[in-house]
């Protein structure tokens, strides 16, 4: 879901990405935060709110043009379950880009890097993150990391206000769209 994308074209000129498998346990963090985030506020003209799944080394479309993104996923960090970490991008391009394990890996830093050599990268990153619990095929996050959920928004709200664009909370806010969770109908 984009709400700031009209006909395929991105209007928005900050970007906020959740990454990750709706399949794999925690690593749904950020399609979770995204709906949530959706469901208890509204996003102003120039924000893109993105539920962007897995998309692998293909975050490009997603970034290029924009001048600010956040993103939201799972991070591997020496630290608990549950434990959030913020990460700016001078420290996401500090290090070589590590192997890739999979086509589902996310390609932050490649992305960003190539954004970069072109000329047109975000000047401004923030990659929220949360130590996953488990990681293996299943639906629904374990306790621990939905527990991280409000300090998650808490802080894309406070990045978005920082950036002069802060999202207004629904006087009544909605159920988050998880249809990942929802049985089939029969």
């Amino acid at each position: 879901m984009d709400s700031g994308e009209r006909g395929g074209e991105r209007t928005g000129r900050v970007a906020l990405l959740g990454l990750g498998n709706v399949l794999m346990g925690d690593d749904a963090l950020g399609p979770y935060a995204i709906q949530t985030l959706l469901s208890r506020n509204e996003f102003p003209p120039g924000v893109s709110v993105i539920d962007a799944g897995t998309p692998g080394l293909d975050l490009t479309p997603y970034i290029l043009g924009v001048s600010a993104l956040i993103v939201v996923d799972t991070v591997k960090a020496d630290a608990p379950p549950g434990t959030v970490r913020a990460y700016r991008k001078g420290q996401l391009l500090e290090h070589p880009p590590t192997p890739r394990l999979s086509p589902h890996d996310p390609g932050l830093k490649e992305t960003l890097l190539l954004l970069e050599f072109r000329g047109d990268g975000p000047r401004e990153v923030l990659l929220v993150g949360v130590v996953p619990e488990r990681v293996e095929t299943g639906v629904g996050l374990t306790e621990v990391v939905r527990g991280a959920l409000p300090e998650v928004e808490r802080q894309v709200v406070e990045e978005l206000r920082r950036l002069g664009l802060p999202p207004r909370a629904r006087d009544v806010p909605a159920a988050p769209d998880l249809w990942w969770e929802k049985s089939p109908a029969s």
